[in-house]
């Protein structure tokens, strides 16, 4: 594999999203790190939780990076090493690590009219305590671990619905058979689980598995 984990202080990040200065998130990372639990050889999405909500934290995300948008506080903890799936939202996702976390991103427009390759996929590490802003033309999906072995947990930050329930939509084009969830447009690697529950296939080459990287 070619694949080169950079960081997220990279430039070549910047395409892709861009660290949050200036924030306090301190309550919600201890919540995260002492009050969640992450799976030794799974990962668990939790849309939105107390746990992680009622922090002071949230306002700030909701007042101030999201600029007054209702949000929902959830998170994404486990381990992991492999791309499966690739994820588009209408927003912005914002991304906070109690642990070090690594990101597979590309870009949403590589993949609008055709298959995109895993050759596109870039692998960004992620120190703990930082909170990055993934932008919505960035695709992306679970975290990886930094470590083989080592479980992640992760802070996942939307506008509220996203991720629940997908709307009874007629097909009216191909875009609309990715839609998966609520706010949630999915592309599937052929080796992935998602598959079987009804996700497109869009993405072609090897499935990235970073286990020898870590």
């Amino acid at each position: 594999m070619d694949l080169e984990i950079k960081t997220v202080m990279d430039r070549a990040f910047e395409p892709y999203g861009r660290i949050l200065y200036g924030y306090n998130f301190s309550d919600l990372i201890e919540n995260l790190k002492t009050k969640t639990e992450a799976k030794k050889d799974a990962v668990e999405y939790v849309p939105g939780t107390e746990i992680l909500e009622n922090t002071a934290a949230y306002k700030e995300l909701s007042d101030n990076v999201y600029g007054g948008m209702p949000v929902q506080i959830g998170y994404c903890n486990g381990t992991n090493t492999k791309l499966n799936c690739l994820e588009y939202h209408r927003d912005s996702e914002i991304n906070i690590g109690a642990t070090d976390f690594i990101l597979l991103l590309a870009k949403q427009q590589d993949c609008m009219t055709r298959e995109i390759d895993t050759l596109e996929v870039e692998a960004f590490f992620v120190p703990a305590g930082t909170a990055v802003e993934v932008y919505a033309t960035t695709l992306h999906y679970a975290p990886c671990s930094a470590r083989l072995g080592e479980q992640f947990k992760v802070a996942v930050v939307l506008p509220k619905g996203t991720n629940l329930k997908k709307p009874d939509i007629e097909i009216r084009s191909e875009e609309d058979k990715r839609l998966f969830a609520a706010n949630k447009w999915l592309i599937a690697h052929p080796e992935a689980d998602e598959v079987k529950s009804g996700a497109v296939i869009g993405i072609c080459g090897d499935n990235i598995d970073i286990s020898s990287l870590i």
